[in-house]
């Protein structure tokens, strides 16, 4: 039975970002390898920042073959790891996947230099002593997360390019999933006594959310700082002072995070270069309620949860997710939904070119009462007049 490869890497890549155990998601990883992929045997060596090697997390296989855990390691200057990492290495598969066979024919046909040849070979002795047939690596931006080591699939028969394109992308969110399961594992243990590094780990979670999407560089801490503006302008301009302390410090956590459910969004869909079709825009829309369901756990956060789920209501009711409208949308909410909207119209997005700010901001005070919160606009209006966006 063929297996349709893109839906299993979308309904992974949403599987995954749920998970905040680095060591639960790597189990899940091996598990859909094994169901998915039959192979004889999977391992997965991952990065230890303090040890400065890639040590066996996770291995399957029959026995013989199974890895234990820990027992493993490969140094930054191991072949096979520099086959991922030096210039020289990287040249030779620019698609992500080493092949043992690919590997063999590249030696014979000799038009290689010599230091890849070199490279090659004892790289090879390395996936010898691994008994695997495929290499394939593991980044988080620059840096080599991982390698997930393949033996001979049980059929006996080669890796299709299907399959191998499948691990090079599985490979990617899996990147992301553990980026993302070792900061929140982070950010629980700082909670209550390190609000400094909370916030600092807030902004890495928000960067990863940025590195999802080529086009949104830096989109949340803009939307962050705009967010705390119009909070200070809306404050200045109420006579109670009603938007406290704890209130700027939530809205300053939820801009950060109103857009982390897009770790679950297929980067074909955020990247997409063209309008989106009817089932890419729910899939984006989904992106509010996964990011409940990503905070939710961590208690500390309910106070945030506002803004994430509900920056995409409509004063008029017509928003989503729950169609709320007029004073019924949270003031959180109300800001962010502003603040995200400027930012998405003054910057380069793959379906159009950048507004100037004056004509964004013109265009988001004709929509005042009926996208936007009037009060909100109003701020943005006075913000803009002053120059101080």
């Amino acid at each position: 039975m063929s297996i349709d490869y893109k839906k299993e890497l979308e309904r992974a890549a949403k599987g995954m970002i749920l998970i905040h155990n680095p060591d639960t998601l790597i189990r899940l990883i091996a598990r859909m390898i094994a169901q998915k992929v039959r192979v004889e045997h999977a391992s997965i060596l991952l990065y230890d920042r303090e040890k400065q090697t890639y040590i066996s997390t996770f291995s399957f296989g029959v026995r013989g073959t199974k890895i234990p855990r820990g027992f493993a390691r490969m140094d930054t200057d191991n072949h096979l790891v520099q086959l991922f990492t030096a210039e020289a290495g990287k040249r030779l598969f620019s698609d992500g996947a080493f092949v043992y066979a690919e590997a063999e024919r590249l030696l014979k046909r000799k038009k290689i230099s010599p230091q890849q040849e070199e490279l090659l070979r004892k790289a090879l002795l390395q996936m010898e002593i691994f008994q695997s047939v495929v290499c394939i690596p593991s980044y988080f931006r620059d840096g080599l997360l991982g390698l997930l080591l393949l033996g001979r699939k049980r059929s006996r028969r080669r890796f299709n390019h299907s399959e191998l394109n499948f691990f090079v992308a599985l490979a990617h969110d899996v990147a992301m999933a553990l980026k993302n399961a070792q900061l929140f594992k982070d950010l629980e243990s700082q909670l209550d006594n390190k609000k400094r590094l909370f916030i600092q780990t807030i902004g890495a979670l928000a960067t990863a959310i940025d590195a999802k999407d080529h086009y949104t560089h830096g989109h949340t801490s803009r939307v962050r700082d705009l967010s705390l503006e119009i909070a200070g302008r809306l404050d200045k301009d109420t006579d109670s002072g009603s938007l406290n302390g704890k209130f700027i410090e939530q809205l300053h956590i939820a801009s950060l995070l109103h857009d982390i459910g897009k770790i679950g969004i297929p980067e074909s869909i955020l990247n997409k270069e063209g309008p989106l079709d009817e089932a890419e825009r729910k899939c984006v829309q989904e992106h509010t309620q996964v990011g409940v369901t990503i905070l939710e756990p961590i208690m500390e956060l309910k106070d945030t949860l506002l803004g994430v789920k509900y920056h995409h209501e409509r004063y008029d009711g017509s928003g989503y997710p729950d169609g709320l409208s007029g004073e019924k949308i949270p003031l959180i909410a109300a800001i962010i939904a502003v603040a995200d909207a400027f930012d998405a119209m003054t910057t380069q997005r793959p379906y159009r070119s950048p507004m100037f700010k004056e004509t964004a901001v013109a265009e988001i005070q004709t929509l005042s009462g009926s996208q936007f919160h009037p009060n909100v606009v109003r701020a943005l209006v006075e913000l803009h007049r002053e120059s101080r966006i």
